[in-house]
């Protein structure tokens, strides 16, 4: 597939300024720059995070109301219901939740809401098991901003809510005893990117500080803070940095058992990384809503046994290879759909439907689609007497608002800029396809149907050195607002022992004056053929170590011709 390349643009002046008071390499600081980070002062703070720079969680509004409810919930010994969604956020933020009220408190339990019986956030049968159970105050996480009518049936009942969420308010902001949530207008909290679980944290160093408990009393739960942060795809800046920096390093030295089973039941033995949390570690919390029950996860997440843990593990692991089976084998089937329809693959929109197909993977499938046909996707299945699926967007496009402008055809949707999920009555699909399909061709810009690779600098060869990489990994944990920086170097040629390999990899051995680098480009074999002259090579840098000797690699992103 042909992308496109663009090199991001920095203020010289700012560059020179910063390379004068750093004395590192100038694209190393034009990367920072074009991070915001401009001053030693702020790269100081950038690459030497400090847990001091976490903000006082009593400026975020409502916070000294959640505080008093709950620790009035305490005094009187009422029974307090913690709730959450049952993606990663939600259930890290419950566990999280759960175990340190726990450990001040006994009258405490969880609830994880089913995602086929109930659906996402704060539900009915929730609420019902509440009232059920004598619990008078609930609180919410990574949910509750969006769901007034059932806050307001709770009041009805007696039942209080502390909401902790971090997703955008509507106008209406629930009749809750308190909202944690600093993307609210008048909420004057300086960072709004915490994700749910983030949130709950705050709530955590507040109740400490109130009750004078040492700081490892919250502090214990930012390995899973930083899990949650991986896998909410939330900006990993600001505080956010601070947070996944110092969870990644609990991890890495001395994980919550969970955390310990997981990895090593997925085989990881070397250093964990954001990506590790990313991809080996939420899938599996994940896979227990796609496929069952995420009570599960939650179960694993407050499991201080380690044996007991592994069991819970595996049978997480087992519903992550029941996952992978079924979205691969989806996938498949929905390519041959698409294959299989020469109008569908001229489109700008791909809209396909089986009713067989699991729904705890169709948003998966959206996704892989994608990477086949650059555009935005619909994947759908049956559930009940409907239809439901979910929608995938490529960057740049509003998905959420293509969607809404079909709503006439649709029974519920709801979602973001780039994901969403949808229900209809199956006669309905047609029209849905066909008003999908003439909404996206009005308003997508041509560009967006082409993927895009952001390059933060262009370097030679001879600047890449083991102590410039040393620099680029300081700058980790890597994610949103903080990417693993994308090089391009310009006219390079291949050595002659550049080959393909496993038919469709390519291990490149690539040379510019007298500096030679191997690297690896997965999935390029078709790209072989341009190597019989210069490239134009895109790349982020790797170390490779082997055999006690540590060697730089290129992981090739991209290659074009010399024009």
């Amino acid at each position: 597939m042909k992308k496109r390349w663009k090199i991001l643009p920095a203020d010289e002046e700012k560059i020179l300024q910063l390379q004068q008071s750093l004395h590192i390499n100038k694209n190393l600081c034009r990367i920072l720059v074009q991070r915001g980070i401009d001053s030693f002062e702020k790269a100081h703070h950038f690459f030497r995070p400090e847990l001091s720079q976490l903000h006082d969680p009593w400026l975020m509004k409502d916070m000294l109301k959640a505080v008093n409810r709950i620790l009035s919930a305490i005094n009187n010994n009422e029974k307090i219901l913690v709730f959450g969604d049952y993606d990663v956020d939600g259930t890290t933020a419950v566990a999280c939740m759960y175990q340190f009220l726990k450990s001040i408190y006994s009258n405490v339990a969880y609830y994880i809401p089913h995602r086929y019986r109930e659906g996402y956030g704060v539900s009915r049968a929730g609420i019902d098991f509440a009232l059920e159970n004598n619990f008078t105050l609930i609180i919410s996480l990574d949910c509750g901003i969006k769901s007034s009518a059932l806050i307001a049936y709770a009041k009805q009942l007696d039942i209080d809510f502390v909401i902790c969420d971090h997703h955008l308010p509507d106008d209406e902001i629930p009749d809750a005893i308190a909202v944690l949530d600093p993307k609210q207008k008048d909420c004057n909290y300086p960072y709004k990117e915490l994700c749910g679980c983030g949130v709950g944290f705050k709530l955590m160093q507040a109740i400490s500080d109130e009750l004078n408990l040492p700081e490892e009393s919250y502090l214990r739960y930012i390995d899973l803070v930083a899990v949650a942060i991986a896998a909410d795809i939330v900006p990993i800046d600001g505080e956010n940095r601070v947070l996944a920096f110092y969870g990644l390093k609990k991890v890495n030295e001395n994980p919550a058992v969970s955390l310990k089973a997981l990895l090593n039941l997925a085989g990881m033995q070397k250093r964990v990384h954001i990506n590790s949390l990313v991809f080996i570690v939420a899938p599996r919390i994940n896979a227990a809503g796609r496929m069952d029950d995420a009570k599960k996860a939650v179960q694993l997440f407050i499991e201080e046994d380690y044996n007991k843990a592994l069991e819970y593990a595996g049978m997480l692991h087992n519903d992550n290879t029941e996952r992978k089976e079924a979205d691969s084998n989806i996938t498949d089937e929905a390519l041959l759909i698409i294959e299989g329809d020469i109008l569908l693959k001229e489109k700008k929109t791909t809209v396909v439907y089986k009713e067989h197909w699991h729904k705890g993977v169709v948003g998966i499938v959206a996704s892989r689609l994608i990477e086949n046909y650059y555009r935005p996707t619909v994947v759908l299945t049956k559930s009940g007497d409907v239809i439901a699926g979910s929608a995938r967007s490529v960057p740049g496009f509003n998905l959420y608002e293509a969607i809404h402008a079909c709503r006439e055809h649709l029974l519920g949707y709801g979602g973001h800029f780039a994901a969403a999920g949808l229900t209809m009555y199956e006669n309905k699909l047609p029209d849905f396809i066909d008003s999908f399909e003439r909404i996206v061709s009005e308003t997508i810009h041509e560009d967006l149907l082409t993927p895009e690779i952001i390059i933060d600098a262009e370097l030679s060869f001879k600047e890449i050195s083991l102590a410039f990489l040393n620099i680029v990994d300081q700058m980790e944990p890597f994610g949103p607002g903080n990417m693993r920086p994308v090089f391009i170097t310009k006219n390079v040629r291949d050595t002659g022992y550049s080959k393909v390999i496993k038919d469709q990899h390519i291990r490149f051995v690539l040379q510019q004056h007298d500096k030679i680098f191997t690297g690896i480009g997965f999935n390029m074999a078709e790209k072989f053929e341009l190597l019989q002259k210069p490239v134009d090579v895109v790349y982020t840098l790797d170390l490779n170590e082997w055999n006690g000797e540590k060697m730089i690699q290129l992981k090739v992103i991209d290659i074009r011709s010399v024009t």
